[in-house]
C-alpha cells in the first residue's frame, strides 16, 4: 500500500471522529490556504536553494552545503510531532531511506519544533536520519512555505492537546506547508513537492525514482 493510501485511510479514521462543526472550520481553512495561492511563492524546480545551518536534535549543527558535498539531498518539511499525517510520512521514510541512501542521497526533515521536541519526533518514530529545528521558520521562510494557523483553528488544535507555542518555542503560529524538496549537489531544486493540504504528502516511490535518474 502507498503512503498516499494510507494517508487517506488515516484522514477517514480521524475526520469519523469530528464533530461536524470541526469538520467545516478545518475543511474552510484548508480551502482558504488554497485559495490565497501560498504555493505559488514556494521554491520551484530549476532554482537555488538558499543555504542554511539547522540544530539538529541533540544540537549538533548539520549545514545543507556540507551535506550536498556527499551527494543529492532531499528534505522533507513537517509541521510537528503533534501531527498524525507527518509521523505517517516520517515513519515511511524511514522504510525507504536505504533506498534513498543507495541512490547516493542524504534525507534530512524540518519543522519549527525545538531540540527538544524533534528529539522526541525521532525517538517515537525511530528515526535514523537527521531531524532538523527550524525554530522562527528561518528556512522553512526561504523556502516560501510558511503560513499562519488561522485564529479560528487556534482552540480547536488546543482541544486537540496541540499546543503549538509549546512545541516551536514562540507564539507566532507559523507552520510550514508539507512539502517536500530534491536538490542536487549543485544546490538546484530538481523536484519538489508542495501542498496546502496537510493530508497530503509526496510518495517515497518518487523521491527514489528521481534520485535514480540523477545518478545516471
Amino acid at each position: 500500500m502507498s503512503l498516499t493510501q494510507d494517508l487517506i485511510n488515516l484522514r477517514n479514521q480521524l475526520v469519523a471522529n469530528h464533530p461536524d462543526e470541526i469538520k467545516a472550520s478545518m475543511n474552510q481553512a484548508t480551502q482558504d490556504l488554497l485559495n490565497s495561492n501560498i504555493i505559488e511563492q514556494a521554491l520551484k524546480v530549476g532554482e537555488q536553494v538558499p543555504d542554511f545551518t539547522l540544530p539538529n536534535a541533540l544540537t549538533k549543527a548539520v549545514t545543507l552545503k556540507e551535506l550536498l558535498q556527499a551527494g543529492p539531498v532531499v528534505i522533507s518539511f513537517y509541521r510537528g510531532q503533534w501531527c498524525p499525517y507527518c509521523n505517517l510520512e516520517l515513519r515511511t521514510l524511514q522504510q525507504y531511506l536505504p533506498l534513498i541512501q543507495e541512490q547516493g542521497a542524504t534525507l534530512v526533515a524540518i519543522s519549527p519544533q525545538t531540540p527538544d521536541n524533534s528529539l522526541s519526533t525521532a525517538e517515537k518514530n525511530e528515526l535514523t536520519f537527521e531531524v532538523l529545528s527550524d525554530v522562527g521558520n528561518q528556512v522553512a521562510k526561504k523556502f516560501g512555505l510558511i503560513f499562519t494557523l488561522p485564529e479560528q483553528l487556534r482552540p480547536i488544535y488546543e482541544g486537540f492537546g496541540i499546543n503549538l507555542p509549546a512545541h516551536n518555542g514562540d507564539e507566532t503560529y507559523e507552520l510550514p506547508l508539507a512539502a517536500t524538496y530534491i536538490i542536487d549537489r549543485k544546490g538546484t531544486v530538481v523536484y519538489c513537492f508542495v501542498d496546502s493540504d496537510y493530508t497530503k504528502r509526496l510518495d517515497p516511490e518518487i523521491i527514489v525514482q528521481t534520485l535514480s535518474k540523477l545518478a545516471l
